[in-house]
């Protein structure tokens, strides 16, 4: 297995790499990379050693539903080319090829969910975010973009602190943040119009997954009327929940 992979997949079990849109195009790009450094001509072998990667890649976030469905992403158009008979050559292509796209999908879907977002944020509105979401800061980010006046309550999502990185991004785009301590978050959420969260993992009756304190923070702003945004792409889908399974909590 090439060395960048394993470094990849060390970053991500180390949380150095964080962020579930992230980790979902970091791993694409790694199957790619092991693709590209195969040095036998058996395309057997190579399906395997890919597979084998992907596998590695997997235990190092099992819960990872992103990270699952980016590299099945891959895994599905390298089967159907194996399939057809193809030689290594063009095997290595279609991987390259796969998790260029899935990586260009994950960017425009980041692009089009801020789009969208951003015309439910009125000029002038409070809002109040959990986490380090790139899709909730896509949204914030192009409202402030498009010339909104907007405030933003970023709490600090212990016990990793994610919300500390929040704030940064956000005073790095010169948006009003405050970041506040998670116990607040009841009396905050009072000055808030909008709580916009991101997702781990959706699932078939449309349950979200994400980050500790996210059911709480739901809560406080159900009793509060606040409306809860929930910016997910599809590809956060669990398709195991269909049949039932439980997503399992990191």
């Amino acid at each position: 297995m090439d060395k960048r992979v394993i470094d990849i997949a060390e970053d991500i079990k180390e949380m150095k790499i964080r962020g579930a849109a992230k980790i979902g195009r970091t791993v694409a790009e790694a199957l790619k990379i092991e693709a590209e450094n195969f040095s036998g001509n058996d395309p057997k072998e190579f399906v395997k050693d890919i597979k084998k990667t992907a596998r590695y890649l997997i235990s190092t976030r099992p819960t990872a539903v992103s990270l699952e469905n980016a590299l099945r992403y891959v895994l599905v158009e390298l089967g159907k080319a194996y399939k057809n008979g193809e030689n290594v050559k063009t095997l290595k292509i279609i991987v390259s090829k796969a998790s260029d796209d899935f990586c260009e999908n994950s960017n425009l879907a980041l692009e089009r969910i801020a789009e969208i977002g951003s015309k439910r944020i009125m000029d002038g509105d409070v809002i109040f975010t959990h986490c380090n979401s790139s899709m909730a800061l896509g949204i914030i980010k192009k409202a402030h973009r498009d010339g909104k006046k907007i405030k933003v309550f970023a709490d600090e999502t212990r016990p990793r602190l994610q919300g500390l990185l929040t704030a940064k991004e956000l005073l790095d785009e010169g948006i009003d943040v405050t970041l506040i301590v998670d116990s607040a978050a009841r009396i905050f959420i009072r000055e808030a119009d909008h709580v916009i969260i991101g997702a781990d993992a959706v699932t078939a009756n449309g349950a979200v997954v994400n980050k500790v304190g996210t059911a709480t923070l739901a809560s406080i702003a159900h009793e509060a009327r606040v409306k809860v945004i929930v910016a997910a792409e599809t590809y956060k889908f669990n398709p195991q929940t269909y049949c039932g399974e439980l997503i399992e909590i990191e």
